[in-house]
Order: C-alpha cells, then structure tokens, then sequence
C-alpha cells in the first residue's frame, strides 16, 4: 500500500510539473516551437484563451447494480482537482488533474481513492531551439483475468485497475546553413495497479506491471530547393523498454537515409531506406519442484533472474518505405507510406485537416514493436498541448478522447489491454472535433491490433501469437444552457475481442448526462445520471450499472 500511494504522489507531481512548466512568459501560438506564426500577433487573445481553475467538491452518489442481481450502494464523494490550459510564446500546456475519496454508507461497501488526470506541456529553455516536454496521464480502467480493460469503471468495484504513465525529455531544432538538424530525447515509465489474478495454464493472461522506456532520435537534413532540387536527410534511433514482468527487453536501432522529391508545389513523393535491428528478449519465471511457474502475492510470475536471458524476437537488417506527402494547404496535410520493416510489411500515415477555427479532423495509422507501458507513453507524447479534458459526470474518470483543436486526442485503443507481454501494435485513431455556436461536440474512433510475442521455453510462450483486437467509438456534446447554466452527454462504446481460445468476446456500451447550474459566484450545483453495461461471452449475466449524482462545486 506504501508503495502505491507512493507512485501517486509522484504521479501527480509530474501531472503538475507538465502545468508549471507551462506557465506563460510570452504569447505564443499553441503549435508549440515549431510555429511560423508572427511574433506580433496580439497578445491579448492569448490571455484570453489561458485559464486555470482549481475546484473542490462535495457529492453524493448512489450506485445501483441491475445485473447480476440487485443492489444499491450510496457513497459521499470528496473531490479536489485543477483544470487549466496556457498558451505562452515559449511555453504551453494543458492539465486535468482530480483528487476523489468516496466513502461507502453500507457495509457491503467499500471506501476508495482515485487519481485521474492527462497532462502535456512544453517549456523553451531556448526559445525555438531547445524544449523541455513533459506529460502523464493517470486512468481508472475495469480489467478481467484475461488483461481486456474497459475504461470508465464503476465505483468501487474489485477488478478496476490503476494506470500512471509519465514521461520527460528534452527536444531540439536548429539551422546549419541550409541544414535542419533536429533531435530528442524521451524517459518514460509506466505502472499498472490491479487485481491478483492466477496465470496457471495459460487460463487468464498476466497483468503488466511496470516498465521504463528510453527512446532517442536525431536527424539532420534539407528541403527541396534548399540547395538541391530534392530534400535529402539521414537520421539514426534508438529505443528501448525494461518491463518488470519477466524481465522483458525491447532494443531497436536503426539508421537511414531519406529523399523528398516535390512533383507539385503541394505534392511530393517520399522514400528511404536504412538498417535496423530489433531483439525482444525475456528471463523465465522461478518454477518448483515440480516444474510448475511460481506466483507471487501480486498474482504475477516471479522472475528467475538467474536464468538466462532468451531471445522471443529479432530481426535485423535492410527497412524502407516510400509515400506521399499532400499539403494543399496550411489547414491540410497527408501522410502515407508502405514499406518493409519487422520482416514484414508496414503501413503508417497521419492526415489532419481544420476546415476552420471551429474544427478539425485527425487520422493517424501506426505500427510498431513495443509494451504497454512503451505504447501509452509515445501516445502522450503525441497528444497537442491544447486540449480539453472530458470526464464522466458521476465517477470523474477521464473519458477515452480529449477535445482537441490540434492534433489526435484518443486514448481508449491503448487501455484496452493490460497484459504483460511485448507486442506488435498495429491500428488506426480517427477524432473530429467542432464548435458549433457555444456547443463543442466531438466524436472518435479506432481499432488497435495487439500480437504478443513471447520466447519459447518460458512461460510467456503461453501468449505468443495470440491477437487481441479492440474498437471503440465515444462521443460527446457540451455548452451553456441559458446564462447559468451548461450540459454535458457523452457515450461510449468498446469491442474487445481476445485472441485466447475459449475465453470470447468483451462488449461496454455506456452513456451519461450532467446539468450544472451557477448558484452564486464560483458556487454551482450539480446533477448527473449514467448508465453502462459490459457483456462477456463467458459471463452468464451482464454486468449492469446505472449511477446518480447529486454535489456541489465551488471554483476558485
């Protein structure tokens, strides 16, 4: 219990060190460093548009099990939290971070705590050269013995889990003549807290723990005209994830070369080709007498660190892939590329179009080798740092997409599973988000494809192979109602079909609405109602929720 109070307190402490480091020296554009805009654009509208907010909460909360059975379950909820987003010349960032403690009023009930929030930010130790970004996200989601997880979990409830991810590093870009060089640095460490659930016999999968990733990039090179007709480059990474459960390794290096050839002014092709090499790798688990794996009290397997480190995957050397880059626009851009890597064929790309100030539209295709842990963070590290954080108006759980102007804002494909193995991820993230008069509504959608690998002879061997496969769709509407008051609807629904034998399919649907009326300054009165259900294959009965708020919030 130390030990996990402990990793929330450091969580919070880089979810508000991603704020601090956001705070405004000067006005800036959202866009980060990299933005062209004009130095003088008026200062004001960016005043404008920084908010911070910190709140406090007293709520009470009844929670009613439709199926299996039939109970209710009423609880006081505390809550604390700060919601802010600053845009600053050489700084920005956005921040949801909540406090909840709910206390049970029935005995079969149970008192808890969570700590959600996503934060992302970005400070210029030298202005458009040399960055710091940070950001974290900490999640509440509903696991089974199978690793599938649904986010928006009910409260109190014995099989959610706790996610903390965080990262940090430095960021440069600078000239040398005609030469752009560009490079980064990102650490980054993540842990999951849940249930004990036995993994004997390959019945139900093991839940990740904790990893830490390292990931490094540098490249240097020209546009096209500047001075050849072609922009040519040559870039080198390295990566590397330690996941605690069996001492899993993930390395990748490589190094290429690239050539951008312009057919249009707003049309070009694409291509590059270089080395790489890749080793997943793993340690057994300590067995005994008998040859059986042994367990721990954390329902993990116990690493043998004296057994030998086996290879699960390699590949190495010849990778390309050509594309297309289309940039009608300074409103519009597409990316596709086809080529080799993994030994196989690989497909990424990104397109993104904003119509408008009110709007925009992102799709981003990403395939690559990594754990959990590896794969939340390069997603937080993908999200703008302009944002607007959407949470459940009864549990307080951030929601799978954030609202987003700028950039993708979906996380829900990465929560869907929590197993402990290395995998290659594969899948495609879409959100679109739009003010309509005073309203903001946004929809997203995805599909994310998980093959595990794990080496032969050890326990993980158990979950090589297999494919989980997840979809989701969520979507929301928000605005004022009159002059005091605002609502908020949200629905959500996950498809989590495992790859396991025998084990079947995981569907959640869910929705919610909340009414919040202004009592007095900074005091408001708040009511909201949800609903979800989650139905497993293997489940004789749906698992039915339907909950109530009725609280007070006072902003600072």
């Amino acid at each position: 219990m130390a030990r996990r109070v402990y990793f929330r307190h450091m969580v919070a402490t880089v979810l508000a060190a991603a704020l601090a480091h956001a705070a405004p020296v000067h006005a800036q554009s959202a866009q980060g460093t990299n933005s062209g805009e004009d130095e003088t654009e008026d200062t004001s509208f960016r005043r404008d548009r920084t908010s911070i907010d910190p709140y406090i909460e007293a709520n009470s909360i009844a929670s009613w099990q439709i199926s299996p059975g039939s109970d209710v379950v009423t609880y006081t909820q505390l809550a604390a939290g700060v919601d802010a987003s600053i845009v600053g010349r050489n700084n920005g960032g956005s921040v949801s971070l909540r406090y909840e403690r709910n206390f049970a009023h029935q005995s079969d009930g149970a008192d808890s705590d969570t700590l959600t929030g996503i934060a992302r930010g970005y400070a210029s130790i030298v202005p458009r050269v040399l960055t710091i970004e940070a950001g974290g996200l900490a999640s509440s989601t509903r696991v089974d013995a199978q690793g599938r997880s649904v986010i928006n979990p009910t409260v109190d409830d014995d099989f959610s889990t706790q996610t903390y991810s965080v990262y940090a590093g430095p960021r440069l870009q600078t000239r040398a003549g005609d030469v752009e060089v560009s490079a980064s640095y990102r650490i980054g460490y993540t842990r999951v807290d849940g249930p004990d659930f036995a993994t004997i016999g390959g019945s139900s999968a093991e839940l990740f723990d904790e990893s830490i990733t390292h990931s490094a990039n540098l490249r240097a090179g020209t546009r096209p005209g500047e001075p050849l007709p072609v922009g040519i480059g040559v870039g080198a990474g390295y990566y590397q994830e330690d996941v605690s459960n069996l001492d899993q390794r993930v390395r990748n290096a490589h190094i290429r070369g690239d050539v951008t050839v312009p057919i249009t002014p707003t049309f070009a092709v694409i291509g590059g080709a270089g080395l790489e090499d890749v080793e997943v790798s793993s340690r057994d688990t300590v067995r005994d007498a008998a040859g059986d794996p042994i367990i721990g009290s954390d329902g993990r397997f116990v690493t043998d660190e004296s057994s030998p480190r086996i290879i699960a995957y390699e590949a190495s050397g010849l990778i390309w892939d050509v594309g297309v880059v289309w940039t009608p626009s300074s409103r519009t851009r597409l990316q596709a590329q086809f080529g080799r890597r993994y030994d196989s064929d690989t497909y990424n790309g990104s397109f993104s179009w904003r119509p408008n100030s009110r709007s925009s539209l992102n799709i981003s295709v990403y395939d690559g080798i990594q754990g959990f842990g590896g794969r939340l963070n390069n997603s937080l590290a993908g999200l703008p740092t302009d944002f607007t954080v959407t949470r459940d108006p009864v549990t307080g759980e951030v929601t799978g997409c954030v609202t987003t102007l700028e950039g993708s804002g979906c996380l829900d494909g990465l929560l869907g599973s929590v197993r402990s193995s290395v995998f290659r991820g594969r899948g495609v993230t879409a959100s679109y988000s739009r003010r309509i008069g005073r309203m903001t509504a946004g929809i997203g959608a995805g599909y994310d494809r998980r093959k595990f690998i794990g080496a032969p002879g050890t326990v993980l061997a158990l979950a090589d192979g297999i494919v989980d496969e997840s979809y989701y769709v969520t979507a929301g509407l928000s605005g004022p109602v009159g002059q005091r008051g605002s609502f908020s609807i949200n629905t959500f629904a996950n498809w989590f079909d495992s790859g396991t034998a025998g084990v079947g399919d995981v569907r959640s649907i869910g929705s919610s609405a909340s009414y919040t009326e202004q009592v007095m300054r900074n005091l408001s009165a708040r009511a909201a109602v949800a609903i979800s259900t989650l139905d497993s294959d293997i489940a004789p009965d749906n698992f039915t929720t339907a909950s109530a708020l009725l609280g007070l919030r006072y902003d600072f």
